[in-house]
């Protein structure tokens, strides 16, 4: 038996919603913050070349967004 009114269902989707949207909103912050890091570290790789070597995932990372621009 479902118990559940009409009124219970509307505010469980109001609530999907709002999830939802907060996801959505997570989801961007976090691929600015990957953006944001990838261009930061190419440019620090750019700039400071003594650092190449150093730390094995830096490079990495730094090869990585060399080959895929």
């Amino acid at each position: 038996m479902d118990h559940t009114t009409t009124s219970d269902r509307e505010i469980d989707r109001e609530i999907d919603r709002e999830i939802d949207s907060a996801l959505d909103r997570l989801r961007e912050q976090r691929t600015q913050l990957k953006v944001r890091h990838a261009q930061r570290l190419t440019s620090l790789m750019e700039e400071r070349s003594d650092l190449r070597g150093v730390h094995a995932l830096a490079d990495y990372f730094d090869d990585a967004v060399r080959w895929s621009a």
